[in-house]
């Protein structure tokens, strides 16, 4: 039996859909665009989407926003202004928000980032991928290497101080040099978040049906662990598996996720998680995937196309996916605080864990060792349900 006692924090996540083109290694929820967006159709589904959630989160403050993709820059400033006005029309919004923008470094949307700062984003998310145009080209990337280095420039030209930079290794013809100078390049540009992470070949992309040659693991494996400690000595602290900040700059919306919290989720094939103190559950959705279909059910039951309660026997598993990737680990009173469960659900698990020397555990604190974040998969796999 689940004991709420007090509910997590609540983020809100927003999906659009709509991209220039698709990327061949990208397996995310993301649509070519048509020649003309459906703009003010797509804002007035957002926010009747929201409307039908509201129920589930009634008189709870969203701390964050994170508008993902597809490429949401390609939306202009006023349906983002529309947007927003809905948004706080229907749910509170901490005075302290952080909310995040993903953009493309594509000649259009940057010119849309001085009017995004002024509807209240506080934080971009640069998609550069790499600084090299050989690898940008056999990404599928339709921006080149200068215009990635000219978005970085132009947001902290508009007055973004809180801007992420995406960055892969392992790619097509990548060496070790290259990878040093996409590396080198990003710290040039003093970005204040780096999310550094290898290529994967993911199911239903092109890539996964069409593999490229990718170098060597035991090379890209040498790769990171430079770059990590190239981040380090500039100052950038590893918090997540794939997460990199300077000064304390952590993007609270992932944090919030990471931790297990509440989110709703807004736009096509958006997912969103909600804890309930009354029915003393938590509840996962999704919504129509395709960006017809999501514009035609909204408003509606039917937009809804998953809603499934959690097990009991599957939240200590639920729970550690994401909490193990932070390298810090968490305090050992989360556990009860976001899943209302005592932390006894999960004491054999932990005993074994700690017996393989993958985390170091106490009444205070739960946190993989260097060991543990190694070999991340073996250690979560101990956490699924017998």
């Amino acid at each position: 039996m689940l004991n709420f006692t007090a509910l997590p924090p609540l983020s809100l996540y927003i999906h659009v859909p709509w991209c220039v083109k698709k990327c061949p290694y990208c397996d995310f929820n993301s649509h070519k665009s048509p020649d003309s967006l459906p703009e003010i159709a797509y804002v007035d589904a957002l926010i009747r989407d929201l409307e039908q959630e509201v129920p589930t989160v009634w008189g709870r403050t969203v701390q964050s926003i994170f508008i993902g993709g597809g490429t949401p820059s390609l939306l202009s400033a006023q349906a983002y202004d529309r947007l927003f006005s809905g948004v706080r029309a229907l749910v509170p919004l901490s005075t302290h928000a952080e909310i995040t923008l993903e953009a493309n470094p594509g000649t259009v949307e940057i010119h849309r980032f001085e009017d995004y700062r002024a509807l209240g984003i506080n934080r971009l998310s640069i998609g550069v991928q790499s600084f090299n145009d050989d690898a940008l080209n056999k990404l599928g990337r339709i921006h080149d290497s200068r215009q990635a280095i000219k978005a970085i420039e132009m947001a902290h030209k508009v007055g973004f101080d809180n801007v992420n930079l995406d960055l892969m290794f392992g790619l097509p013809n990548q060496t070790a040099t290259t990878a040093r100078q996409d590396i080198e390049t990003a710290l040039a540009l003093e970005p204040s978040h780096i999310s550094y992470y290898q290529l994967t070949m993911e199911p239903n992309t092109l890539f996964h049906q069409q593999p490229p040659t990718l170098p060597d693991e035991d090379d890209i494996i040498d790769w990171q662990l430079d770059s990590q400690q190239r981040l380090a000595q500039a100052g950038y602290m590893h918090y997540e598996v794939s997460a990199y900040a300077k000064n304390k700059q952590q993007c609270q919306h992932n944090l919030n996720y990471w931790t297990f919290g509440d989110y709703i989720g807004i736009g096509a094939g958006a997912h969103g998680k909600i804890s309930d103190a009354a029915k003393q559950s938590i509840t996962r959705r999704s919504k129509q995937k395709q960006p017809q279909a999501y514009l035609e059910h909204a408003g509606r039951d039917s937009l809804i196309q998953t809603n499934e309660t959690i097990a009991q026997r599957d939240l200590g598993f639920e729970f550690m996916l994401n909490a193990l990737r932070l390298t810090d680990g968490f305090p050992t009173p989360l556990f009860y605080q976001h899943t209302g469960l005592a932390i006894s659900h999960i004491s054999k698990q932990l005993d074994h864990a700690e017996r393989e020397g993958l985390i170091t555990h106490d009444i205070h604190r739960i946190c993989p060792t260097a060991k543990g974040q190694q070999y991340l998969n073996t250690l979560i796999e101990l956490f699924l349900p017998e």
